[in-house]
């Protein structure tokens, strides 16, 4: 069959009446029972399989997970379409509109002069978009990042819009030097044995990390996950050579684990320390 012939369900639709009749009166039992609120969680889950696909280079599982994404939001607008709030449709044209609106530069012969000035104008939207609106009773140029973002992406993101509209270092240098104060602040604390204080400079610590990263045009979420996966290999390897030599893991010196971990390195020297 040639799906390409005039009037053929596009892949897209079939995608949509898939859902329809999982959620209809003869769809699957588990389909039908969801509310908004059960599923969400599988959009986060999705999004980060997702950038984990993204992170590996692994084109054939981005393919499969963009699909699953996909899915989650074509479940949630089946969702609202059978609550008589909106459909899939909506959700298309609400986001045709807004990249329409927010690229005056294409779509409006309005002229920029380079990257910096379309997310500065970007940014001068949205916050007009939110003026007198429902949606925010405060109108910040911050608005609009999730408080519900890992705290690397969420610090990441309001740093990002605090620079959209200039509130930025101006060398990445400069950040350095900000982070060698943070961290003589972090030795004192520590030092006073003030512990309160010694989670506030921590804290202060990570931020200024996480800015010296944006500076440096690096993702710090996705950073920490690479080096993170590392370390799980690396360790897993330690307990796998303890196994084959007949011994409790746990129960080796510091300096035995040491060694371990050398080996680990070794065998897996493609990856960065």
């Amino acid at each position: 069959m040639n799906n390409k012939r005039a009037g053929a369900q596009t892949p897209f639709q079939q995608l949509i009446d898939i859902m329809a009749k999982l959620r209809g009166p003869d769809g699957c039992p588990w389909d039908k029972e969801q509310t908004a609120d059960t599923i969400k969680g599988h959009l986060i889950e999705e999004a980060y399989e997702v950038v984990e696909a993204i992170n590996k280079k692994d084109y054939k599982e981005l393919k499969e997970e963009l699909g699953d994404l996909l899915l989650q939001i074509v479940f949630h607008s089946q969702i609202a379409k059978e609550e008589n709030k909106f459909e899939l449709k909506d959700v298309i044209e609400a986001i045709n509109e807004k990249l329409i609106r927010r690229h005056p530069h294409i779509f409006a012969g309005k002229e920029v002069k380079g990257t910096d000035e379309v997310l500065k104008h970007w940014e001068e939207i949205k916050k007009e978009e939110r003026r007198g609106t429902k949606k925010e009773k405060k109108v910040s140029y911050l608005d609009g990042v999730p408080l519900g973002l890992p705290a690397l992406s969420y610090s990441h993101r309001l740093q990002t819009k605090a620079a959209r509209v200039g509130f930025d270092w101006e060398r990445a240098a400069d950040i350095v030097e900000k982070l060698d104060e943070e961290v003589a602040e972090f030795k004192e604390a520590l030092q006073r044995k003030d512990y309160s204080l010694v989670e506030h400079e921590i804290a202060d610590l990570l931020f200024t990390l996480v800015n010296l990263a944006r500076k440096l045009d690096i993702d710090s979420e996705s950073a920490l996950i690479k080096v993170a996966n590392i370390f799980s290999e690396r360790f897993r390897k330690m307990e796998e050579f303890s196994r084959k030599d007949g011994k409790d893991f746990a129960k080796l010196s510091l300096d035995e684990k040491e060694e371990l971990w050398q080996k680990a390195k070794e065998m897996l020297r493609d990856t960065r320390d």
